[in-house]
């Protein structure tokens, strides 16, 4: 289904608004979107069919078309600058910030184009400097200088974006002028340049370059299929297998496909041709995407991905905004009345996945209703990030806690994925989660171990204060691995990995990442009579081993979230503190 979605956003040119809008909480590892590098020719295509309708009505009205794109690149940079420090995947797939990238290409056009005056006045006096800062005897001030200047600095600019530029950076921002600057310069310095003579035009390089295009088509889906085929990060063989793999298609790719097309007669109906088979691509995956997959997969693997599925009834719903309008964040969700006594689950995505279990395992007389929102602690005034990213948490967290006053909200429950928030980061090698918290009234407190606690305080307190019963969980173990590893739900796999077993994280393991959060817990739970701690990870383990599957039921749909069979599991164990 994913994949279909893909396929048709891609050949709609819209692959990075497909992107952006999945990113989240519970978006999925990168390495599982086959065709998730189509985002950039999603910005690129989205750039020609705008920037030509500019320049004609630039055109049209007289304006100096140089000096607006120079404004339009500004413009973007800055904007690309600020959405960096507030939104990194916005910055990252908008075309709004990507757009001064494109612009320096159409600057380096016009410049030569049209080669303005002052502009190679400009050239000659900078390869003079040049030439007496780099030569004792400066040459003839011809610009050879200049050139093998600039293009030595544009591969060294790409070089340290190379070395430097990771996914910890706030990328694109400042760090995107690394290759991009280096880039221009390198093909500003033109072909008589030095490094682009000697370093550039080698026999294999170029024969890489004829092949770019092709090769960035190949390389990802190739890589992306293996990682979902594995369930895991393959081995190095098979990861080199994959590059070597996708030179040889781009190669094959370049010469029955890119060159005929490009090249030859039958230009019109070569462009008719791209554009059927485009169509063909979108409307197949159109309906991949409404049937969710091909109806022929063989139903035996299609009942075990099944249980790792979340049904979208479990989502925000209209009772719940209708019963608490003033609920911030996605999560707001009951099946209460005005009637009922009511009992307030409040927290992150764990809270989510406790509530479908303890919801129907409640008496009628007493409903459920879960606010809060992912990647938020359920702590007051505490703020929560990823890399680059905005808080969500203090308005929708600060609105549920206010809504706990109301007299017919007898209990409050509070959970969250306590250790991702203490450490910063996820547990195993599938995890890509990050957090970073902060307390909005003390931003000076950098220790998250300090500001969860000061958080976890002050929200006990004003619960106390509202006269409520509070459940404090301790936190189900979290995998480490992709439980889908423990059952054949792949029809291919690319070596014969036996299925995990057992489905199990080993104790100590949970207990090594789980010391400082589940002390810290207890601490300060004991400060406040009024406060129970649930510990919901002794239900799912052992002396030796915390499980994933008992009984022959996925309790997990992810690595760290339950799965209904786990939300069901949960709340046998929960609804006796209840009662």
């Amino acid at each position: 289904m994913e994949l279909g979605k893909q396929v048709v956003a891609g050949s709609g040119f819209a692959a990075n608004i497909l992107f952006w809008r999945q990113s989240g909480y519970f978006d999925v590892a990168t390495e599982l979107k086959p065709l998730l590098h189509l985002w950039s020719l999603g910005v690129e295509e989205q750039f020609y069919i705008v920037w030509p309708v500019l320049l004609w009505l630039a055109w049209k009205k007289r304006f100096n078309l140089l000096s607006i794109t120079v404004l339009i690149a500004v413009a973007s940079l800055i904007y690309g600058f600020a959405a960096a420090k507030n939104n990194t995947v916005a910055a990252f797939y908008s075309p709004a910030s990507r757009t001064w990238e494109l612009l320096l290409g159409a600057l380096l056009a016009y410049w030569n184009l049209h080669q303005p005056g002052w502009l190679h006045q400009t050239r000659l006096r900078t390869d003079a400097i040049l030439g007496r800062i780099v030569y004792t005897h400066p040459p003839e001030i011809n610009g050879d200088t200049l050139r093998n200047v600039k293009a030595l600095l544009g591969l060294v600019l790409i070089i340290l974006g190379l070395l430097i530029i990771s996914k910890e950076r706030r990328f694109p921002g400042g760090w995107a002028l690394l290759p991009t600057i280096g880039a221009f310069l390198l093909i500003a310095a033109g072909p008589n340049a030095w490094t682009n003579r000697k370093i550039l035009s080698q026999k294999l390089l170029v024969w890489i370059g004829l092949i770019s295009y092709p090769l960035y088509l190949w390389h990802w889906p190739l890589l992306s299929f293996a990682r979902i085929m594995e369930g895991e990060t393959p081995s190095r063989t098979i990861r080199v297998v994959a590059v070597v793999l996708s030179f040889i298609l781009a190669w094959l790719t370049y010469r029955l496909l890119e060159r005929p097309l490009r090249f030859g007669k039958y230009a019109a109906f070569k462009a008719c041709l791209l554009i059927g088979a485009v169509s063909v691509c979108g409307v197949s995956g159109y309906y991949i995407y409404k049937k969710d997959g091909f109806p022929s997969r063989f139903t035996e693997l299609t009942q075990q991905t099944q249980q790792f599925l979340w049904p979208e009834t479990l989502n925000r719903n209209e009772a719940c905004k209708a019963l608490h309008p003033d609920a911030e964040g996605d999560y707001c969700l009951t099946n209460a009345t005005t009637e009922t006594e009511r009992i307030i689950l409040i927290g992150d995505s764990h809270a989510k996945h406790t509530y479908p279990g303890l919801a129907a395992a409640l008496p009628s007389a007493r409903g459920m209703t879960q606010l809060g929102n992912g990647g938020c602690l359920p702590f007051t005034d505490t703020e929560s990030t990823g890399v680059g990213g905005t808080d969500p948490c203090v308005a929708s967290i600060n609105k549920a806690l206010q809504i706990t006053k109301n007299d017919q909200v007898k209990t409050v429950i509070l959970t969250s994925r306590g250790p991702l928030y203490l450490t910063g980061k996820g547990f195993g090698d599938v995890d890509v989660h990050n957090r970073y918290i902060a307390n909005k009234n003390h931003p000076d407190i950098k220790d998250p171990s300090l500001i969860f606690e000061l958080g976890m305080r002050d929200t006990l307190s004003q619960l106390q204060k509202y006269n409520k019963k509070v459940i404090v969980v301790l936190d189900v173990p979290e995998l480490g691995f992709d439980p889908k590893n423990c059952v054949e739900s792949r029809p291919l796999r690319l070596t014969d990995k036996a299925i995990k077993s057992p489905c199990a994280v080993p104790r100590k393991e949970f207990e090594a990442r789980n010391k400082i959060y589940r002390d810290l817990i207890q601490s300060v739970a004991k400060d406040f009579p009024n406060v129970s701690v649930f510990d919901a990870a002794a239900p799912f383990c052992d002396d030796n081993w915390c499980w994933a599957m008992k009984d022959g039921k996925m309790l997990y749909r992810d690595d760290d979230h339950l799965s209904i069979d786990g939300s069901n599991f949960l709340a046998q164990e929960l609804i006796k503190v209840l009662q």
